[in-house]
């Protein structure tokens, strides 16, 4: 019988919905219905067994062995100090943790933030940050609503997650430093092999393997776009070095004469600066599509 890999993910919330669906771009079919339900959920077509904890338990249960893999926002791995190694970033669930302060509060540097009082949920990681910068601030650990705290008299200032910003700035505050920048990972754990049978290891570590090929080709796709275009044969060289594709664009004749079609891959971060070229190069029909999947 086969080895089932065991992954561990958020049971509930927005990182356990990109969990599931990650998984089944990787062509890994999982009951996502009741994930948030149950402890365990097998998939249907690859030896790999979900397990669904609560994020703070993730880590410390990947490290245990009781997951052989996990996925869970690296600002927890940060946090816990846990013993575990990051396999892949998956780049989804981003955010940073950051120290914010009531708008009306001067800021210029971060010395400012010296002898200040500040609330957050993340002790460790924010006195760490505080002796790299040689700060000395006094730390209140709350857990939930961290930005009422200046409000309230509570703190001077806080330290939490932040992705858009609008809930700092509805309470008042404003960022004025970055921790540290945050996104779901993929985590082994570094003693795994003490905690797994001889006989099962080879199994297990190639279910690793082909789960993060397929994750991979998967997150490779979504930073790229393809592109298709119909250029002036007079062009053609401008174009292909405004273009490199996985190894050079490809160049089709068209029934019209001098003109062609290129077909090639474009950053998702380049594309409209690429985009504003090929049209000073003469570029006409540019069609865009996403890709599925991109295998190296």
């Amino acid at each position: 019988m086969t080895e089932l890999l065991k992954l561990a993910i958020q049971k509930s919330g927005r990182l356990s919905q990109d969990s599931t669906y990650l998984l089944k771009e990787c062509g890994i079919k999982v009951d996502v219905g009741h994930t948030s339900r149950r402890l365990k959920v097998r998939a249907d077509n690859f030896p790999l067994e979900v397990m669904c904890f609560r994020d703070d338990d993730i880590v410390s249960y990947v490290a245990d062995g009781v997951a052989h893999v996990g996925i869970v926002g690296y600002n927890v791995v940060k946090e816990s100090g846990t013993d575990v190694e990051i396999l892949e970033s998956l780049g989804f669930g981003k955010c940073r943790l950051s120290i914010a302060i009531p708008k009306s509060m001067e800021y210029n540097k971060i010395s400012d933030l010296n002898g200040l009082k500040i609330a957050t949920s993340y002790p460790n990681s924010l006195r760490a940050f505080l002796a790299t910068h040689n700060l000395e601030c006094s730390i209140h650990e709350i857990s939930g609503s961290v930005e009422i705290a200046p409000s309230i008299g509570l703190a001077d200032a806080i330290c939490d997650l932040v992705s858009s910003g609008s809930t700092l700035f509805s309470n008042g505050l404003r960022e004025v430093v970055t921790v540290y920048h945050s996104e779901a990972v993929l985590i082994i754990s570094r003693s795994r092999g003490d905690r797994v049978a001889i006989d099962q290891r080879d199994e297990i570590d190639e279910s690793i393997d082909v789960l993060r090929f397929r994750l991979n080709s998967v997150l490779r796709a979504q930073e790229y776009r393809y592109v298709i275009l119909n250029a002036p044969n007079s062009e053609i060289e401008k174009i292909i070095q405004l273009l490199p594709g996985a190894k050079s664009p490809t160049i089709v004749p068209l029934a019209m004469s001098d003109w062609s079609a290129v077909h090639t891959v474009v950053r998702e971060e380049k594309f409209w600066e690429v985009i504003d070229e090929l049209k000073r190069f003469g570029a006409q029909g540019i069609l865009v599509m996403q890709i599925e999947k991109m295998i190296s």
